[in-house]
């Protein structure tokens, strides 16, 4: 690994578990302070997304056990499933705030190479 490079513990976790920024800005947000609960309006204000967006992105993160919902009109928080992933997204945090470019541009190449994937398959139906 060089010095712009992220660890590649952090890029196999985006690997997994990450599938836009949107999502990993999400993610590290509601980390920032773990009692508070936000709603998909506030997430969207901060992450500069709408609030359609902003809703998905959160209950991609609930679905993924990275983030708890609580209410009828859900609050979020950063309260992993599993304990042991709160070590891994403080290293993701200090990552990306040290290779901010680096995973972005992971991040962005991972969902492009995904929809070429996806756009494969219907081809090779077709062909079919």
């Amino acid at each position: 690994m060089n010095s712009h490079e992220a660890p590649r513990n952090v890029l196999d976790f985006i690997e997994r578990l990450i599938d836009s920024v949107p999502e990993l800005e999400a993610l590290l947000l509601l980390r920032e302070d773990e009692s508070r609960g936000w709603s998909d309006a506030e997430v969207a204000a901060r992450i500069y997304v709408s609030r359609e967006e902003a809703a998905r992105v959160l209950e991609t993160l609930h679905r993924r056990g990275l983030i708890a919902a609580a209410g009828e009109t859900p609050l979020y928080s950063f309260k992993p499933a599993r304990e042991d992933m709160r070590g891994i997204v403080a290293e993701v945090a200090d990552a990306y705030r040290r290779h901010l470019i680096s995973i972005a541009v992971y991040i962005h190449r991972k969902s492009s190479a995904s929809v070429r994937e996806f756009a494969r398959a219907f081809d090779l139906k077709k062909e079919r």
